[in-house]
């Protein structure tokens, strides 16, 4: 093809020749590297508010002898009268900074196995959000591929697992410090529903006393979402902690398995419509998971261990009751 001047075009690897590109300045490689670090701090902020104007409704039931969100028709009223006085902030700060800390610990889990092995990760982004929990959670971000299923796995797994080890002495303290207070749940309009690490510890902690008679202290809430939070990521689906578990032991059946978890979450909308929400989500986001760049090297046998301690942990920490009305239980 020639141009107009009779003289054909000149092929792009001679122009990069002739005129090179000139190299970025500091400056502009600086302020790119600030923008993302600049986002996780907002959303950290951001994250903290919301936490602590929750926070502050639990530590007002607990001090009132009341179940969180009793008496109220609309549960979101007591969480946005803090915005309306602010020194009901402080009141917040052990269920915030309890939960942060979970999340936190979780997200450097991801962040720390990243480096270990040279993937490119953002630091953690904290997701605010008007809930009954003040957050969506929190996520990295991983920029480059994973060469190995050992990487792989540790990345998936590293998170769970701290978090994990953050939120069970949380848990631990908050039951020590959480009243008996019989018919506590009676007028809560939100019931959160228990699981198996929970109603094992209070029948270990605090023997004698029934689940629904214990007001539970604003940590020991933090320490049930921190839970909760454990439990979804270890759902074994798509690019989920679970699912990058699942990837990693067997590649062949995570197409299946993230499948028969989609439809198994379907039927336990009886108990939480939110489980539809996942359902959807997950569905959305596909079930094919990046390929690695040596997918023939197996596991080890301590790794493939460690899998079952992973399941052994969601099984702790799932319910598939986790909000619910008191006219449900």
């Amino acid at each position: 093809m020639s141009s107009s001047n009779g003289q054909g075009h000149a092929h792009l690897d001679l122009l990069e020749v002739r005129f090179p590109h000139l190299p970025e300045q500091p400056a502009a490689v600086a302020a790119r590297q600030r923008r993302p670090r600049t986002i996780a701090l907002v959303l950290f902020l951001l994250t903290v508010i919301s936490t602590l104007a929750v926070g502050a409704q639990f530590a007002q039931s607990y001090a009132m002898n009341q179940a969180p969100f009793s008496s109220d028709e609309n549960p979101f009223s007591g969480i946005f009268s803090a915005y309306l006085h602010p020194s009901l902030f402080l009141l917040g700060i052990p269920f915030s900074f309890t939960l942060l800390g979970i999340l936190l610990a979780h997200e450097l889990g991801h962040y720390f196995a990243c480096r270990f092995y040279g993937i490119n990760a953002s630091y953690p982004y904290f997701i605010p959000a008007p809930t009954i929990i003040g957050t969506l959670g929190a996520f990295i971000r991983i920029r480059s591929p994973i060469s190995h299923r050992t990487a792989l796995f540790d990345v998936g797994i590293a998170g769970p697992v701290v978090g994990f080890l953050f939120a069970v002495p949380a848990l631990v303290l908050g039951i020590l410090y959480s009243k008996v207070v019989p018919g506590a749940q009676a007028d809560a309009a939100i019931v959160f529903g228990n699981p198996l690490l929970v109603k094992g510890l209070i029948a270990l902690l605090r023997p004698g006393v029934p689940v629904d008679d214990l007001l539970m202290h604003p940590v020991a809430r933090a320490a049930w979402v921190g839970l909760f939070a454990t439990a979804l990521n270890l759902l074994p689906a798509g690019q989920l902690d679970g699912g990058h578990i699942v990837y990693s032991v067997a590649s062949g059946k995570h197409r299946r398995i993230s499948l028969a978890v989609v439809i198994a979450l379907v039927p336990l909308a009886i108990f939480w419509a939110g489980w539809i929400f996942w359902s959807v989500l997950l569905l959305l986001i596909g079930f094919r998971h990046p390929p690695l760049l040596d997918r023939w090297e197996p596991l080890d046998r301590t790794r493939r261990a460690w899998a079952v301690v992973a399941l052994v942990i969601f099984l702790l920490c799932f319910t598939p009751m986790p909000f619910a009305n008191p006219w449900w239980r």
